[in-house]
């Protein structure tokens, strides 16, 4: 008698573990999102770059103090 209440008592633990296990969850964030997240940050960074190298390779200003008064 006692092996049989032992054996319905794992066989319930077993069924209730394996629901329990086989549940989906939600993902936190799905790919796609952080793909695109990715893709906005390399643009903007590649953005940035682009500006600073623009701004290195401006004309400097010729009007400054180092031209000789006449």
């Amino acid at each position: 008698m006692i092996r049989t209440i032992a054996a319905a008592l794992a066989a319930v633990v077993f069924v209730a573990f394996s629901a329990i296990a086989a549940e989906e969850t939600p993902p936190t964030s799905s790919d796609t999102a952080r793909k695109d997240t990715a893709k906005d940050r390399k643009a903007q960074k590649k953005a940035n770059k682009k500006s600073k190298k623009a701004k290195k390779a401006a004309p400097a200003d010729t009007s400054s103090t180092t031209a000789t008064p006449k």
